[in-house]
């Protein structure tokens, strides 16, 4: 069992940077791949960004390429998603969620891959 809990949401203005991280229970965490996803009301859940196991592969939506970039610190079993240049429609709730799975990216952005997820933090960008 993996609990996942958010942090670093919050109120910024467009421009801005955020650091979002993800703290992972338990003692297996490098078995993991973790990936960050995000939500608008009425929307479908997007994937955003995932990173293999320890580190050595990452892969990202075009939406968020060359601005988001994700990472973890497996001594800290903690998955981080550093979010640069924010704008007003990358306003979501950000969730990580963590799978064994790893395969191409259009197997990890399938939200059915994922048997952990966290409860989510608000992510608000101003105009």
């Amino acid at each position: 069992q993996v609990h996942l809990v958010e942090s670093g949401g919050g109120l910024v203005q467009a421009g801005a940077s955020l650091r979002l991280s993800c703290a992972a229970s338990g003692r297996t965490f490098n078995s993991y791949a973790m990936s960050w996803f995000r939500q608008t009301p009425g929307k479908e859940r997007e994937f955003l960004a995932t990173i293999s196991g320890y580190s050595l592969s990452t892969a990202y939506a075009d939406s968020v390429k060359g601005r988001f970039t994700i990472s973890r610190d497996n001594a800290k079993n903690t998955v981080y998603l550093q979010m640069n240049s924010l704008t007003p429609s990358d306003t979501a709730v950000y969730y990580c969620a963590a799978t064994n799975t790893w395969g191409s990216i259009g197997t990890m952005l399938r939200q059915y891959v994922y048997t952990y997820w966290g409860q989510g933090t608000q992510v608000t960008v101003s105009s």
